[in-house]
């Protein structure tokens, strides 16, 4: 978990507690007026559960202070808006999410990214992408919008045609050796990474298995102009638009774009992954 969101958790339960404390209540005499375990109170005012806006409202009310409510679900809306859950953000499919992400790129001029163990949704064939919604569907068990989700994906790669866009991408080599679908499938990916090398708007770089690096690449983000970095995790996706943290992931890219080659070099890698899906 961020320690940033934990940070922010810890002082949304410090609040609670101070609240507690000037009604007068101890731990238990609170969870008797709320009809709560005990424990539910500790884990609340120490950080290691993330309240429901009904629990904000509830204390509120007990400590006799109902004019905080606002306040309160106002500082879990903050965590929220920077930490979805995934899923909370797929409860009804995939394609919701995806049109996010066409309403984000479209409102971006130049996104950097890097992936480590997948090809860029951006950069994705339908089949590619069809595949990789099918499995998250099922690790999640979750709704099947696979063809929804599958066309809008395809809709948001309108803007790598579009001219004054950049799209400056770093993959690291054992992403083009990760095989989550069959591999004609993948053969068919990789042949389509080759062919958008060729775009004006497009920048993409391979970091080599045996790089000298300056930092490891230990989870894929992207960044969105220099207002918004996105990075998922396998139960959360972040929005981060803070200036300290965009400063943070722009310095990651950058040391991490020290080690990448581009052009030719790029696409030997890439053809090399590509004889792999055949010879095996």
């Amino acid at each position: 978990m961020s320690n940033d969101f934990q940070s922010a958790r810890i002082a949304l339960g410090a609040r609670l507690r101070e609240l507690r404390t000037e009604a007068g209540f101890d731990g238990k005499g609170i969870a008797g007026v709320l009809g709560w375990q005990r424990s539910k109170v500790s884990r609340l005012e120490n950080g290691k559960q993330t309240p429901s806006k009904s629990d904000l409202t509830q204390w509120a009310q007990a400590v006799g202070r109902p004019d905080l409510s606002n306040e309160l679900t106002g500082r879990l809306a903050g965590l929220e808006t920077h930490y979805r859950s995934w899923r909370r953000q797929l409860a009804g499919g995939h394609r919701a999410r995806q049109e996010l992400g066409i309403a984000e790129s479209a409102a971006t001029q130049t996104i950097r990214g890097l992936e480590v163990a997948r090809i860029p949704g951006l950069f994705q064939t339908a089949e590619y992408a069809r595949h990789t919604f099918r499995a998250n569907a099922e690790f999640r068990q979750l709704s099947r919008d696979i063809e929804d989700a599958v066309r809008a994906r395809i809709r948001r790669q309108d803007v790598l045609y579009e001219p004054g866009r950049r799209f400056r991408f770093l993959v690291w080599e054992g992403a083009l050796h990760v095989v989550t679908c069959p591999r004609s499938v993948m053969a068919a990916q990789l042949d389509r990474l080759t062919g958008l090398m060729g775009l004006d708007t497009i920048e993409l770089g391979v970091i080599p298995f045996g790089a000298q690096l300056r930092r490891a690449p230990s989870h894929g983000f992207w960044i969105y102009d220099q207002r918004l970095v996105i990075v998922e995790t396998i139960n959360t996706e972040m929005w981060l638009d803070d200036e300290d943290n965009i400063a943070l992931y722009g310095r990651a890219w950058d040391w991490l774009s020290e080690a990448a080659v581009y052009g030719a070099q790029a696409r030997r890698l890439i053809g090399r992954a590509r004889v792999s899906m055949e010879a095996s």
